[in-house]
């Protein structure tokens, strides 16, 4: 399924609930204005999906095959746009010692 495809999905599964439907008709819009749909939009229609219990419903009501078909697009497009933040230790960035590889001489076992 394209996701344009799974967007109208979406829409049509969240009909009674007006927030939903509104973010995922935003995405569709700016699909069909812009020829992409900028993957914040998408993050915040997955989190109102996932809040609002539709993603539950439509879990519920269709296949494992028809669910991955209609949720993944969506998460495919979030994955490729995203920027991926670096991957740096907590430690590091707070300047404090990594507790896993710091050994404590109090609490240090010796043989």
């Amino acid at each position: 399924m394209e996701l344009k495809d799974a967007i109208l999905m979406v829409i049509s599964e969240s009909a009674g609930y007006p927030a939903v439907t509104e973010i995922a008709q935003s995405a569709y819009d700016q699909l069909i204005t812009d020829g992409q749909v900028d993957y914040r939009v998408l993050d915040d229609l997955v989190a109102e999906v996932s809040g609002k219990g539709v993603l539950r419903a439509i879990h519920r009501d269709h296949t494992g095959t028809a669910f991955d078909a209609m949720i993944m697009p969506i998460l495919r497009e979030i994955d490729r746009q995203k920027p991926v933040p670096p991957r740096r230790a907590a430690a590091e960035r707070q300047g404090a010692l990594d507790p896993l590889t710091t050994i404590d001489p109090l609490t240090a076992i010796s043989w």
